[in-house]
């Protein structure tokens, strides 16, 4: 069984609301039921927790360090100035991608550059509520991956 924790960070809770312009009209709990339905016959069991304070968050990484396999996550504002974010994710050295929902590069320049990202497997922003299947998927990949044993002649 694999084990992702899936964390959302501050305002997320809003989405639906929360200028549906921008991210799009599905609710925190339509993406957590469709990343659900998206692992329905996969051996893979999620945690989704959503937070709006950073020492939260860094608590929730640094718990996931004892079950999970990897980190889906979407830190939101943090993603642009939380080093102890960034550090917490160094820290527990879980497998992780940052996702987001809007492409943070194409908007205000404040949200052009992630301090979390360079600690990440990489980075999905753009796809709206699908951001979160691909990193999900993209995160997967890579862990079926990390298991298998390396070519050898």
């Amino acid at each position: 069984m694999t084990r992702i924790l899936v964390l959302h960070g501050p305002n997320l809770n809003l989405l639906g609301t929360r200028e549906p312009g921008v991210y799009g009209r599905h609710t925190l709990e339509d993406i957590n039921q469709s990343l659900i339905d998206f692992v329905a016959n996969k051996s893979v069991e999620l945690r989704f927790q959503q937070s709006n304070h950073e020492g939260d968050m860094v608590d929730a990484i640094h718990v996931g360090r004892n079950w999970a396999d990897g980190l889906l996550f979407n830190p939101g504002a943090f993603t642009h100035y939380s080093y102890a974010l960034r550090d917490a994710v160094t820290a527990v050295a879980l497998p992780t991608v940052e996702v987001h929902l809007s492409n943070i590069h194409a908007r205000e320049e404040f949200r052009h550059h992630s301090v979390i990202a360079a600690v990440c497997l990489g980075q999905i922003s753009g796809f709206g509520w699908r951001s979160y299947q691909l990193g999900l998927q993209a995160l997967l990949d890579y862990l079926n991956d990390s298991k298998k044993a390396p070519y050898s002649k």
